[in-house]
């Protein structure tokens, strides 16, 4: 019986990936980080990232640097794991990392089919102050 126990312990799954040849990636500057998720063409997760998970603290994290260098990190996980080729881009937010990320794909190799920027914009906004009278 102790070898049962012994053998099961032992044991490890591998994890079975599907290709994926195109997808989308979503990128969210803001003016404190960059986020970016990777996702298949029916918006399931392959993988994410963001400059604070690559490491970099504080004001650093905002800079386009530390958008190039996320964005680089989950490319290339994506890439050789799950064979990622095409993607359709959507931008939202103000951010500095908008147009590094952008460049870090395009050097990654990845095609580029479609950029949208999704920033939400009001059409009128919350109401204005009461005018001042003097």
């Amino acid at each position: 019986m102790a070898t049962k126990a012994n053998s099961k312990k032992n044991t490890k799954k591998n994890k079975i990936m599907a290709a994926v040849p195109s997808g989308k990636i979503f990128i969210s500057a803001s003016f404190n980080n960059t986020l970016i998720t990777i996702t298949d063409a029916d918006g399931n997760t392959i993988g994410w990232g963001s400059s604070g998970a690559s490491g970099f603290k504080g004001t650093r994290k905002s800079t386009p640097f530390a958008a190039t260098s996320s964005m680089e990190k989950v490319i290339n996980k994506v890439t050789e794991e799950r064979g990622y080729r095409e993607a359709e881009i959507y931008i939202k937010g103000p951010g500095p990392g908008r147009d590094a990320a952008l460049r870090a794909i395009r050097a990654a190799g990845v095609k580029i089919s479609l950029i949208a920027d999704v920033t939400p914009i009001p059409h009128n906004g919350p109401r204005q102050k009461k005018r001042r009278r003097v």
